[in-house]
């Protein structure tokens, strides 16, 4: 029996799919923006705060009712510009503030009290516990369990059946018509909207902007990397052992030239993502970052 492993924000799509089975997605009129914001972990830029600021407003909410904490933007450029304009990070630039606006929207569609949405007892957690059970194929109810970086529960799941519950993203044909509606729509947006689901020079962004509906792929933390590739209805979930965000994104951009998702040409367009460069500090290029040679793909 493999090792559970806490999944992290690898999976937020199958996290956003009570937002649109529920028909709250529907309800408030979110377009794609919204619902890649909502399988999101962005770097703060001001398009990402922003839209996360008006879709609260949409939902008769506001920054206070999100649960995570205020976070300084992982974007650098717009980080500097945050402080510079002497302003300081609020829970709008926090890298969830997306999937805790899905989170919002569906307890309000559904009229369920919206403080303590994050707690694993409230009915959002539960609607959402469900849908990992079904999409990974397990009963959770026993599954170790923490408490993520953005306050909400984190479920511990064995890699094989995160990797199924992806391939059910990659095509959900044995769930419930009303699931695979959301499921396609949410890949959809994502596809549509990839610089909301990351940001300007992330791995995630950069991938989906070329491959649109052949990938989705997105990064968690501690070494966490989920992917789904429709067309081949595969699944995919990895964790590698140091924790390190550079191994992962250089194993999945392998799978991605292996299952042949990107073109060697589409490599080549994507080098800053499938062999970045290292740079030292005076900017000149040292080296560059690439799988080991006996890596079995």
């Amino acid at each position: 029996v493999m090792s559970p492993v806490y999944a992290r924000s690898a999976i937020k799509s199958i996290q956003a799919i009570p937002l649109v089975e529920s028909g709250a997605a529907d309800a408030f009129g979110l377009g794609d923006k919204e619902l890649a914001l909502a399988c999101a972990s962005h770097g703060g830029q001001p398009d990402h705060v922003s839209t996360v600021a008006a879709w609260l407003k949409k939902i008769g909410c506001g920054e206070d009712d999100l649960e995570c904490g205020p976070q300084i933007p992982s974007h650098q450029g717009s980080m500097i510009d945050l402080f510079a304009a002497g302003d300081r990070p609020t829970r709008l630039h926090n890298n969830c503030s997306g999937k805790h606006s899905g989170f919002l929207t569906t307890a309000r569609h559904q009229n369920w009290e919206t403080k303590g949405y994050s707690r694993y007892d409230h009915p959002v957690q539960q609607q959402i516990l469900g849908v990992l059970e079904s999409m990974a194929g397990l009963d959770l109810s026993g599954a170790p369990r923490g408490i993520d970086g953005c306050g909400i529960p984190v479920i511990g799941i064995p890699l094989g059946n995160m990797a199924l519950a992806m391939a059910r993203m990659a095509d959900p044909s044995d769930q419930p018509e009303r699931r695979q509606e959301a499921i396609a729509r949410l890949r959809r947006a994502q596809a549509k909207e990839p610089f909301m689901v990351a940001g300007s020079g992330r791995f995630c962004t950069g991938i989906m902007k070329v491959t649109g509906e052949k990938a989705l792929v997105k990064t968690g933390a501690e070494g966490v990397f989920c992917a789904a590739f429709p067309d081949l209805g595969l699944g995919v979930a990895l964790k590698v052992d140091d924790g390190t965000t550079r191994a992962a994104e250089m194993i999945m951009a392998g799978l991605l030239r292996h299952f042949e998702v990107i073109s060697p040409d589409q490599a080549r367009e994507l080098a800053n993502f499938t062999a970045p460069r290292v740079l030292n500090r005076a900017g000149a290029t040292v080296g560059e970052i690439h799988l080991a040679s006996d890596c079995p793909f």
